[in-house]
């Protein structure tokens, strides 16, 4: 995949040293079982981002101007396994160097190495798992690392928050907790589904946001589209709620599978993605200092986790 400034930002808010935001892209489409195409996602949002207007009208705020390092993508794809190792290890990296880092898939496995890179990096961490399916089975085909267990492992090591589910297998039931998910048909008629969600939130969070969650009527190109989802400004709502009252550590988005005849929605995703940046830094201005030395003490307090060294 061609790597070029994301959304064509001016080169100087885009080198690493001076970047607040990392944007790692996974072109990714190994363990997907309907449509396929999520491999193009990446290269989808990334020129869908070239055509937004960077002025963000709700948040007052440019985001793109605390800085928008774009890596290499992620192009592992020997094994469900490797992948998620692969980007395990670089997002583990860059949260390091004190970066705020963001991943766009691909499917939904990539999120496997990103959650367990943020669950080693920060304390009691809550992962608000947006999407229409559960993907909560241990394993599938035969492998743990499939996107039917995207959240599993985080189920099992962090505070696991589901909202928008609406499609799944019985046996999913028996790990899920019902009271920490939040189902699209109760969602569509009890409006106080956000802050009870909130509510079971710890103070760091990490987000994994599925664009199946969106209804098919805003978003069809992804993979497995089901009726009855979220709409753009209930979902924008709830977003900024969670960024306003949480300290929101990073972020994913999965699932785009690009149609050449379709391009809202690679335009729904690339707004999503800077939304979610401006939410972050609405209340930074351009000259905050920003701890960027790679020696000083880092934005997380769980080092000890680690018993590796990073080659840099």
């Amino acid at each position: 995949m061609e790597t070029k400034t994301y959304a064509g930002i001016p080169e100087k808010y885009a080198k690493l040293e001076h970047a607040k935001i990392v944007l790692i892209p996974v072109p990714y489409d190994g363990t997907s079982t309907w449509q396929k195409g999520a491999d193009k996602g990446p290269k989808a949002f990334l020129e869908a981002s070239e055509n937004m207007e960077l002025y963000d009208i709700e948040t007052d705020s440019e985001v793109y101007k605390q800085g928008v390092y774009l890596t290499d993508a992620v192009t592992e794809n020997t094994s469900p396994e490797s992948m998620v190792n692969a980007v395990h290890e670089v997002t583990k990296k860059y949260i390091k160097r004190n970066k705020f880092v963001t991943v766009f898939g691909g499917e939904h496995s990539v999120s496997i190495g990103t959650i367990r890179a943020f669950n080693e990096m920060f304390p009691n961490l809550t992962v608000l798992h947006i999407d229409a399916h559960a993907d909560l089975r241990k394993s599938y085909d035969g492998s743990s690392c499939n996107h039917a267990c995207a959240v599993y492992e985080a189920s099992q090591n962090t505070n696991l928050i589901q909202v928008g589910i609406r499609s799944m297998d019985v046996k999913e039931k028996s790990i899920m907790n019902l009271e920490k998910t939040y189902f699209a048909h109760d969602m569509a008629i009890d409006t106080s589904w956000t802050d009870s969600a909130i509510d079971q939130m710890t103070e760091n969070v990490y987000i994994t946001f599925d664009l199946d969650a969106f209804d098919p009527s805003i978003l069809p190109s992804t993979g497995t589209p089901e009726p009855g989802g979220l709409l753009w400004y209930e979902t924008l709502d709830f977003l900024k709620q969670v960024f306003t009252e949480k300290n929101v550590v990073g972020f994913d988005i999965v699932e785009l599978c690009p149609n050449n005849s379709e391009k809202s929605s690679d335009f729904l995703a690339a707004k999503l993605y800077y939304k979610m940046l401006s939410y972050k830094f609405q209340n930074d201005t351009t000259e905050d200092d920003f701890d960027n030395a790679y020696n000083t003490k880092p934005l997380f307090n769980n080092v000890s986790k680690f018993k590796e060294e990073d080659d840099y």
